[in-house]
């Protein structure tokens, strides 16, 4: 039986957090004045931005073990289960195909690929992975997984290019992407949500999982918090080393970029659950678990709520940019004028993610 029945408050405000913050990175007020560490870095590298989608499967992962755990214990057939994790996949991958076609709804071009999409196949595969196996298997699966996506891409030469490329757009990712994907691309002729780095974002999401299956071992709370702490750090260090070899790129959804990426998230739950859960500081985490109660829906409320604070025009002009062309005529910096329009925007989102919470409605896509 799981030694951990209560909620964890610390998991339920991350998630919120980085729905935030998410909107934050998608959502500037102007794409032309935005901080360094707010843009999604060019190539390789690493900002704020690149680890904002990582994080959210990260705790996905986390949130599989916990969910499930509780669900097998107490008895409930896998048939079931599978029925619940195929509807809620489908339904999500859904709510992202209606966001790729809003407003026009122009099937010719269509983008089959995105964040919920990507969130929704992974999570398909995780929680599967997550029934079936243990953590040692897991564990083990995830790092087949990065080595072999790391000699893929390393040692298969582009087709058409006669040799090794990491570079945009001639990789074996954007060929594998131009040969079997279809409907439009994000980059033109290639797409960050490929085929191939589903492989890595799956790993992703298993490093979750191992972390929300020491959510649930018998454990003491101040071990678990160790053992997280201890596993980001030794985590994110070999990331570090292994993108000498093989660069940190979200695009590619490197091997190196999940290790950092997943050390840095195991960092931050590890000292999250240590100050809210076993400390009992909950001051500041309401915010985060308003979002995270309905946190799929807050995203695509978001996207909706862009069509007036982004896409209307009102005499000529949207929203954002009146607000950023008024406040650079103070004198400010045009890009904390961008970041402040953002954090308005997640203000205005976090209304009726307030009032869902308020009346109890928890929309499980």
């Amino acid at each position: 039986m799981p030694s951990q029945t209560k909620r964890l408050i610390s998991l339920d405000a991350l998630r919120g957090f980085t729905i935030a913050a998410m909107i934050v990175v998608n959502y500037p007020g102007s794409e032309e004045n935005v901080y360094f560490t707010l843009r999604h870095t060019v190539w390789n590298g690493l900002s704020l931005t690149d680890q904002v989608a990582p994080y959210f499967l990260f705790f996905v992962g986390a949130s599989i073990a916990l969910a499930y755990a509780k669900r097998q214990s107490g008895g409930t057939p896998k048939a079931a289960l599978y029925r619940k994790i195929v509807f809620r996949s489908l339904k999500i991958y859904a709510v992202g195909m209606f966001l790729n076609l809003m407003p026009e709804f122009d099937l010719h071009a269509i983008r089959w690929t995105g964040t919920l999409q990507r969130i929704a196949i992974v999570f398909l595969i995780s929680a599967i992975i997550y029934l079936n196996t243990d953590w040692k298997q897991q564990a083990w699966m995830a790092g087949i997984l990065l080595v072999s996506y790391w000699l893929a891409l390393t040692c298969i030469p582009t087709p058409g290019v006669g040799k090794v490329m990491l570079e945009p757009g001639v990789n074996i990712v954007a060929w594998v992407d131009t040969q079997w994907l279809p409907g439009k691309m994000w980059r033109g002729t290639w797409d960050p949500e490929s085929i191939l780095t589903t492989v890595t974002s799956v790993a992703s999401c298993i490093t979750g999982m191992l972390a929300g299956r020491l959510m649930v071992s018998d454990k003491s709370p101040n071990e678990k918090a160790n053992y997280l702490m201890a596993a980001g750090a030794f985590s994110a260090i070999a990331g570090y080393f292994w993108g000498l070899a093989f660069p940190v790129n979200e695009n590619l959804w490197t091997s190196s970029f999940v290790l950092v990426t997943s050390g840095f998230a195991a960092l931050l739950f590890g000292a999250f659950y240590f100050m809210v859960d076993i400390k009992g500081h909950r001051w500041g985490t309401k915010p985060g678990i308003i979002f995270g109660a309905n946190a799929i829906t807050v995203y695509f409320l978001a996207d909706v709520w862009a069509l007036v604070f982004y896409e209307a025009k009102f005499g000529g002009a949207s929203l954002n940019e009146r607000f950023v062309q008024a406040f650079g005529g103070t004198g400010a910096d045009l890009r904390f004028a961008s970041l402040l329009y953002a954090m308005l925007f997640v203000g205005v989102n976090f209304i009726p993610a307030w009032l869902l919470y308020r009346k109890k409605i928890f929309i499980k896509l």
